[in-house]
């Protein structure tokens, strides 16, 4: 798989992935235009969709509908404000929600794809090729 990045102008830059375009920008405070998220809250958006399919899956394993369940990723920053520290993702669930499916939803949202590759880094490596 690759992702093909092009830069249309200002502080955004376009992400070409799987036939689709993702754009990120900067906000007006930082320089840019403020039309798209910033790279930061795009992955913050991965791992919350992330969370949310294994959440419709769970749910759809076990002939329930989510319609009623919600989710909220929280960040706490460093002291700086510049780095995450700690992100919360928290399960907003109906009341009647069973007890005996809670532990195992838990299990379903921290298996998310994503996180796993934030907990079990992969090698990064940057190369240079001239045209």
């Amino acid at each position: 798989m690759a992702v093909e990045v092009t830069f249309p102008g200002g502080k955004r830059v376009d992400a070409k992935v799987g036939g689709f375009t993702v754009s990120a920008d900067k906000s007006v405070e930082e320089g840019g235009a403020g039309g798209a998220p910033s790279p930061f809250d795009l992955f913050l958006a991965s791992l919350a969709t992330c969370a949310g399919m294994n959440v419709v899956y769970f749910f759809g394993h076990r002939k329930l509908s989510p319609k009623d369940v919600k989710m909220v990723v929280h960040v706490d920053y460093d002291d700086e404000g510049y780095m995450a520290k700690k992100i919360t993702t928290e399960v907003i669930l109906p009341a009647d929600f069973p007890e005996e499916y809670r532990e195992r939803l838990v299990r379903a949202v921290d298996a998310c794809y994503v996180k796993k590759h934030v907990l079990n880094a992969p090698e990064f490596v940057t190369t240079l090729t001239p045209k």
